[in-house]
Formats: C-alpha cells, sequence, structure tokens
C-alpha cells in the first residue's frame, strides 16, 4: 500500500534533488532536520525502497546504506566503483561498459541489472594516501 504525507514527498524530492549521490539516512536526515525527524526519515527509506523509488546499497561495514533516486525513464541505469578503503561509492558511466553489456546479453544469454553492478578496488583518493 501507497500513501504519501507531507514528510515523504519531503524525502523523496530530497533525494531526487540530489540524485547524482549516494546519501545516508544521516546525511537526508541532516538536510531536512528542520522539517522531518530522523525516525521519520529511516520509516519512509524503507518504504520508498520497497515502492521502487529509492535503490538501497549497503556500505563496506555491512551494517550501513546509502541510498539513491531511481528515475522512472531508465536512466539511472549505470556501473558502480566501490573503494574497499574508504567505502565510498562512485557512479561509472562509461559507454565502454556497455560493450560488457551487450556482450554479456549476447553471448551468455544473462541480462545483467547495471544499477547493481558494482566494481570493487582502491579510489585514487585511496591509492594517493598510500603512496
Amino acid at each position: 500500500m501507497s500513501y504519501k504525507t507531507k514528510q515523504s514527498a519531503l524525502i523523496l524530492e530530497y533525494i531526487r534533488q540530489n540524485s547524482d549521490r549516494h546519501l545516508t539516512a544521516e546525511e537526508i536526515s541532516d538536510g531536512l532536520k528542520n522539517e522531518v525527524g530522523k525516525t521519520t526519515v529511516y520509516r519512509n527509506l524503507d518504504r520508498l525502497c520497497s515502492q521502487g523509488v529509492v535503490r538501497k546499497y549497503l556500505l563496506t561495514d555491512g551494517k550501513s546504506s546509502c541510498y539513491q533516486y531511481i528515475d522512472c525513464d531508465g536512466s539511472d541505469s549505470h556501473f558502480h566503483l566501490k573503494c574497499l578503503k574508504c567505502g565510498r561509492l562512485f557512479h561509472l558511466e562509461c559507454e565502454h561498459l556497455s560493450d560488457i553489456d551487450e556482450h554479456i546479453k549476447a553471448f551468455h544469454d544473462f541480462r545483467v541489472d547495471t544499477s547493481r553492478t558494482v566494481f570493487y578496488g582502491i579510489c585514487g583518493q585511496c591509492e594517493k594516501e598510500r603512496d
């Protein structure tokens, strides 16, 4: 069952306006602190995920999550990079990866959900800190 409240509309709009980022519940709560309580943010995030308008990603620690708006026109289809050191999750929109997606479809009869595909490694910032 889906219903809208003023608070859920504010939360969804905040996530939509930041669709180029992966937001934690804490960041969403901080961004809306004058309008929506933290408990309401958590409760609505679960609802928005179950309605399919927001996607949830687990972070490296396995306990915390981040969220991203799902664009209804399908333009949210992209791979991700996840740093094993700092845990950051990056969008990876690269035309070369569409070749991998097409190859897998054509030669392996398998459709990849690119919005959920994650490549793990070390980000440039963490690599520089290591040097």
